[in-house]
């Protein structure tokens, strides 16, 4: 590879500082610029809901790269910088402030974003938004201040900062549309588990109802009141309800979109010279024979040695299965594998749900899709294991705790 090329990454976040890693590690000798809209380095998000959050950790652990990284490793850092478009014709990138970058090859990371409420009362002063670290400093502040907090959503975000605000002795209502929390994602025989740990945690858990209004006095915020009209008063409030993918740039330069910028197994664009990894990428997945977009960190963390020995010219395909873990009180999990709420027609229980110490699998036609182990530990290879053979489990044995699940499992 000429030590000539100019490679490019928009976004500075996990994925693309992890990209810029994996570059030099291949012993990429040429320009590399990373470019992102924020004015700290390149972090990771987890412990904006976790560790950090919770004041757990110090600022410092959250980041990527000590400071001096990038400049020893030759890699341009330019912060607080906006892309407003790329120009494929002339392989230049444009900034915000018409300064032109050219690149022989595009990695586009740019995230996603906190999906918006259209609600009344949504600018309200105390309307809280949780991505970048500046917000979670916010609500550290809120949590340490406020005596009530109303949370919009019970995903993953949602229910973590649910946990937070518990620890911190914060009174907590969640309101959820659907019956059940990580109702989509987990189905109504696991999701049943959540709801009891927080209502333990003496949670208001405020099931399938919407939220008609932010109320507010003096532009500050008073509450919510419901779609039933009913009023859950709070000094501050959390929407948590998904992220849109950060698709704009790839979209105005004609590269194909569809829920995230679609790419192939070696994460390349419908553009030869653009590449696409972690949130905003729908890339197709070789095992699952399907085009998937992930929006947990072990995407942003495993897909840039792909990205990068693609953008190298190498081939390679992304083949890591989704993976993602919460901490919630006293609960720790990890989930392994994909599958749609209608993608399955079984759930296996191996252990007990009620002490909260078990592993669910998720199956169809006999074939393990998917497995969530909660405080249940080192299993996540076999896990895999069982998930990669795609071929019938003996249901029975998987479901019995005296027998050991790698004994379920083929051989490596």
């Amino acid at each position: 590879m000429s030590a000539q090329q100019d490679f490019v990454i928009i976004g500075a976040g996990l994925a693309g500082a992890r990209t810029t890693e994996a570059l030099r590690e291949e012993n990429f000798g040429g320009r590399i610029t990373l470019i992102g809209e924020e004015t700290s380095r390149p972090y990771e998000r987890p412990p904006l809901s976790k560790d950090y959050l919770q004041g757990k950790v110090e600022r410092d652990t959250i980041f990527v790269h000590e400071p001096d990284w990038y400049a020893g490793h030759d890699v341009d850092l330019r912060l607080g910088t906006a892309v407003h478009a790329i120009d494929r014709d002339r392989h230049e990138i444009v900034l915000g402030g018409g300064e032109r970058l050219r690149y022989d090859k595009l990695l586009i990371a740019t995230g996603a974003s906190p999906r918006r409420l259209p609600l009344p009362g949504a600018d309200a002063e105390q309307v809280h938004y949780l991505r970048h670290v500046e917000d979670c400093d916010r609500l550290r502040e809120v949590l340490r201040t406020v005596s009530r907090i109303a949370i919009i959503g019970a995903g993953w975000i949602g229910l973590e900062v649910a946990a937070a605000a518990r620890a911190a002795d914060v009174a907590v209502t969640v309101v959820e549309v659907a019956s059940l929390p990580l109702l989509r994602v987990l189905g109504p025989q696991i999701a049943p588990v959540f709801a009891d740990l927080h209502r333990a945690h003496d949670v208001d858990l405020r099931l399938g109802v919407g939220v008609a209004e932010i109320t507010s006095a003096g532009g500050s915020v008073t509450g919510l009141r419901l779609a039933d009209g009913t009023a859950v008063e709070a000094d501050a409030v959390l929407v948590g309800v998904g992220a849109t993918p950060n698709t704009h740039l790839a979209a105005d330069a004609g590269l194909e979109v569809t829920d995230g910028i679609v790419v192939d197994a070696s994460l390349r664009t419908s553009d030869p010279d653009i590449f696409a990894a972690g949130d905003v990428a729908r890339a197709y997945h070789p095992l699952l024979d399907r085009h998937i977009r992930v929006e947990h960190w072990a995407n942003a963390r495993n897909q840039p040695a792909t990205a990068a020995a693609a953008m190298l010219g190498q081939d390679v395909r992304f083949e890591a299965l989704p993976y993602f873990y919460s901490d919630q009180y006293d609960l720790g999990m990890e989930y392994t594998g994909y599958t749609e709420p209608d993608g399955y027609d079984r759930v296996v229980v191996r252990g007990d749900l009620e002490t909260r110490e078990f592993i669910a699998f998720w199956l169809r036609d006999g074939r393990v899709l998917a497995g969530m182990n909660v405080n249940v530990w080192d299993v996540t290879d076999t896990v895999q294991a069982l998930i990669r053979a795609r071929t019938p489990v003996d249901t029975t044995r998987l479901a019995d705790p005296t027998v050991p699940l790698a004994n379920l499992a083929p051989a490596p």
